[in-house]
């Protein structure tokens, strides 16, 4: 057969078999992925070697990595951090060079090590907006070899109390933007000593405080302070979202920068010229270590943004000069629907690289903004393992990653689908074997990832001072008797082309008529239709109903309003339709909650669920929000309020 090629293609002029056996080659490397797949091999082991080599010379504090640009002749005075000028305080230093920052960062190692007493393991907390001083505190630790634990600005009360207790710092930074915090008596009483441990020692680091520590000598802990540590040592601790109770602690081990430092600049091609803007708060993994561990890498420049703005974001990456933009959660929805700019082009983006993309709007936001390539990074703080597209050309648009068919034929169980039970929100069990069940092409099911049963730790450290929460993450005997995996807590599927695709996470899917509701698969289609801004889908129970209705908290565009919306019959029914179109008849969101306010979302922009689920839609609980329900038989969204509410109560309205 191949003889048969060879010599049938010996009878064809050059200049056409040549371009002829390039397409089918390039068309079999697209339908194979073999390119993807050798790079992700080879670049993942190239990685693992550098990281090995760090721990056998001692080196995996990622201190060092800062270190080594800003003691370069060739790299000192390059810039190291950006922030946007602040028009308030025209003369405010805005821009730093690896040099500055590193003497900047060694002056408040000194302030830390003389004034604090802070030694060599200990974790400290802090809690800062996007500023230059949270990083200047955070590779001061690091120096001193010391565990930052970073602490989510926008927490209040109990939460931020708890979290801080967690730590089990003794000593808590909090920027001067939020020192309100302390104010309150509850948080005062929170940190006090008492039966969970020591007081927290509380300092703002004022404007006069921060004088005094820049006026200090610069101080360089021996490297001794440094010494030690493995990759699978404690490098940090960084909090969950929260989004369904109070943050947990994960144990960020020192491979987890090392991720950042290594593998982010060979993913995104990053090199000393680029400038990488982030708008996504310090505190989360997102920014950290995804986006300042992989500018240290690279040795390029961080644009620091103070927080995201629709409004201004583009104006800032153009006047920045940034090349790389990071993303995460609804952030680029925002975007699309802001209103246009005359930045929404005059930029110098080369990717837009985060997490979180919706499908319906991928394209969108490639069109409007002219950036040509996004790279969707799919994984968790504390997960072992991760997924990746590099998308250009549409194929792989929506999708979270790709594993070719070398990749799935050398590595075909890195990461398995099992069958869920929506029931339970476990795996489902084979009746025999007891085993888990694992997902046919394109079939819904559980990720999850391999880990050594000898040693857990290696690849999930868990999270800090919480085993409970640690051992609900690892499921055992799943395709063998004494096996171990990571369980990820999200629903994807994987079709034919090795093309992953987020589906939900488990807890957000809920059932209705028998069917599984998918969240995320019902906001894809609400938030296409032109009059929806944004939708949070969940389910509410209702009384003499089995299961949970599909709910729609949803946001209008600027050019609807709620009056608007109730008044327009027939943009109701359009609605309606249109998701009929888009949805399984059992998928139909049967109610619309249109909020008065904007919804709320987690400092990383993902929705707010608990609160609006345990409202449901009662009238006398959903406020000032109008609610309105497909009756039955009804061809249009109507109005929804006491008198319907009565009727479900009362087991009239059968739905």
């Amino acid at each position: 057969m191949a003889g048969s090629v060879v010599s049938a293609l010996s009878d064809i002029p050059r200049a056409v078999a040549l371009p002829a056996v390039a397409a089918s080659l390039a068309y079999l490397n697209a339908k194979l992925g073999v390119a993807n797949d050798v790079w992700t091999i080879s670049s993942s082991i190239s990685v693992g070697l550098q990281m090995s080599r760090l721990e056998k010379q001692d080196r995996v504090n990622a201190f060092y990595v800062f270190e080594r640009h800003a003691t370069d002749p060739k790299a000192w005075s390059r810039l190291f951090l950006v922030t946007p000028a602040d028009p308030a305080h025209p003369h405010q230093q805005t821009e730093w060079t690896y040099a500055e920052a590193y003497d900047t960062v060694l002056k408040y190692a000194r302030w830390l090590q003389e004034v604090h007493g802070v030694q060599k393991n200990e974790i400290v907390a802090i809690d800062f907006t996007n500023k230059p001083q949270f990083l200047w505190l955070w590779f001061a630790l690091w120096s001193l070899g010391a565990k930052p634990a970073f602490i989510n600005s926008n927490l209040r009360s109990n939460a931020f109390v708890h979290c801080v207790r967690i730590s089990t710092s003794r000593l808590l930074f909090l920027d001067p933007e939020i020192q309100h915090l302390l104010d309150d008596d509850e948080t005062k009483l929170g940190l006090a000593a008492d039966g969970r441990g020591r007081a927290v020692d509380a300092h703002i680091l004022s404007p006069t405080l921060e004088q005094t520590i820049l006026d200090l000598a610069p101080y360089r802990a021996p490297d001794s302070a440094r010494a030690g540590d493995k990759l699978t040592t404690l490098a940090m601790l960084i909090y969950t979202s929260g989004t369904t109770g109070l943050p947990k602690a994960a144990t960020v081990a020192w491979a987890k920068p090392h991720t950042g430092t290594l593998f982010c600049p060979k993913l995104l091609q990053l090199t000393p010229a680029d400038r990488f803007l982030t708008a996504m708060p310090l505190y989360h993994s997102s920014a950290s270590i995804l986006g300042a561990c992989a500018v240290l890498g690279a040795g390029c420049t961080l644009v620091l943004a103070p927080k995201f703005s629709p409004r201004t974001f583009m104006q800032t990456a153009a006047q920045t000069h940034a090349t790389v933009v990071q993303y995460i959660g609804e952030m680029c929805r925002y975007l699309v629907a802001s209103p246009p700019s005359p930045y929404d082009r005059a930029h110098t983006l080369r990717l837009a690289f985060g997490n979180g993309m919706r499908p319906d709007v991928w394209q969108k936001f490639k069109d409007r903004f002219a950036i040509p390539v996004v790279c969707e990074l799919y994984g968790a703080t504390e997960a072992p393992g991760a997924s990746i597209v590099y998308e250009r050309s549409g194929f792989l648009r929506g999708a979270i990653g790709r594993t070719g068919t070398l990749h799935r034929l050398l590595f075909g169980r890195a990461a398995v689908l099992v069958r869920h039970d929506h029931a339970t929100d476990q795996p489902v069990r084979h009746p025999r074997t007891n085993l888990c069940v694992t997902c046919a092409t394109n079939e819904p099911g559980e990720l999850l990832y391999p880990l050594d049963a000898a040693s857990i730790d290696e690849k999930f450290s868990g999270y800090f001072g919480n085993e409970k929460a640690s051992s609900g993450k690892i499921l055992r005997d799943v395709l063998r008797k004494g096996d171990v995996y990571y369980r990820t807590g999200d629903l994807q599927r994987m079709d034919a082309d090795g093309r992953w695709w987020f589906l939900d996470r488990i807890g957000d899917t809920f059932r209705w008529k028998a069917e599984n509701v998918s969240t995320a698969e019902v906001s894809q289609a609400l938030g296409a239709h032109p009059a929806i801004g944004e939708a949070n889908v969940y389910g509410v129970a209702l009384p003499n109903h089995d299961g949970r209705a599909g709910c729609a908290a949803i946001s209008l565009t600027p050019t609807s309003s709620a009056a608007g919306f109730a008044a327009d019959a027939a943009l109701r029914a359009d609605l309606a339709a249109f998701v009929r179109k888009r949805l399984p008849k059992y998928a139909v969101p049967l109610f619309l909650r249109v909020v008065t306010e904007e919804l709320e979302v987690t400092g990383t922009l993902k929705h707010q669920k608990v609160g609006l689920r345990e409202a449901g839609v009662d009238p006398s609980r959903t406020g000032a929000d109008a609610v309105f329900w497909l009756a039955p038989g009804a061809e249009a969204y109507e109005a929804f309020g006491p008198k319907e509410w009565e009727g479900i109560v009362a087991g009239r309205a059968k739905l």
